[in-house]
């Protein structure tokens, strides 16, 4: 049986750890503007990252659009309420929107609980949930942690942690995060079977800075708060499907 433990220590989660750390400085970022837009900066590629389900209505997969023109610098919608959605046009301003940051600014592994399996273990910081729903078929990933001795339960678990878009679950090889390499990007999450557009997805890296200046820990996968509904942020909470957030609107 997998138990439960507290893990503590100050290690980045899911970071590049071979960049100089010059690379925090000046590589890409987005910036938390005191409640106002996304800042963001260093040529980061956008793009729409749909959610793509399996014949149980499970979420199966990602696919991506064509990059969506921007400039090196752009300002992408926290509040909610833009009508250019994904980008800001100040709409913050108008509706008094309250972007005050509330999310823990420990490193992930002090947030996270760790489960153990034969094989491999499981990290869940399940304040970061962006209800993405990837941890579900097949059995749930908090079952399936279980048998990671099994070569094709292994397989299915680590595919279906690595598209938790959030970073809330992590599998671990030992000591080892065991993570796909995304590129440096954001990606516009869609969610056609909740018939809901999701958080915007910082993958590869990206630097995120909060409106104090401090700086979070980079790791692999974040999701941000768009729709202005996070308990939070700046991280998504899932929000958006109970509100039924839509970017067409």
């Amino acid at each position: 049986m997998a138990k439960s433990e507290r893990k503590h220590g100050h290690e980045p989660v899911n970071a590049p750890a071979s960049e100089p750390a010059a690379a925090h400085r000046t590589g890409p970022s987005v910036v938390v503007s005191k409640n106002g837009p996304y800042l963001v900066s260093g040529g980061v590629p956008l793009a729409r990252q749909t959610i793509v389900a399996d014949a149980q209505g499970g979420s199966q997969s990602w696919q991506a659009s064509e990059p969506i023109p921007t400039p090196p610098q752009y300002a992408l919608c926290r509040c909610g309420h833009s009508k250019s959605k994904p980008f800001c046009d100040g709409s913050h301003t108008a509706v008094g929107f309250d972007g005050t940051e509330t999310a823990s600014r420990e490193p992930y592994r002090e947030q996270a609980e760790r489960m153990e399996g034969p094989e491999l273990d499981l990290t869940d910081a399940e304040p970061l949930c962006a209800f993405a729903r990837f941890c579900d078929p097949h059995g749930k990933v908090w079952n399936q942690v279980e048998r990671t001795d099994e070569a094709e339960v292994r397989a299915t678990f680590v595919r279906q942690v690595n598209h938790c878009p959030s970073g809330r679950l992590v599998a671990w090889e030992r000591s080892k995060p065991l993570e796909h390499a995304l590129p440096v990007s954001i990606g516009i999450i869609e969610d056609p079977p909740e018939r809901v557009s999701g958080p915007l997805w910082l993958r590869g890296g990206v630097q995120l800075v909060a409106g104090d200046g401090f700086r979070y820990e980079r790791r692999n996968r974040v999701t941000l708060c768009r729709c202005g509904a996070s308990k939070n942020k700046p991280f998504c909470d899932g929000s958006h499907a109970a509100i039924k957030f839509r970017d067409d609107r």
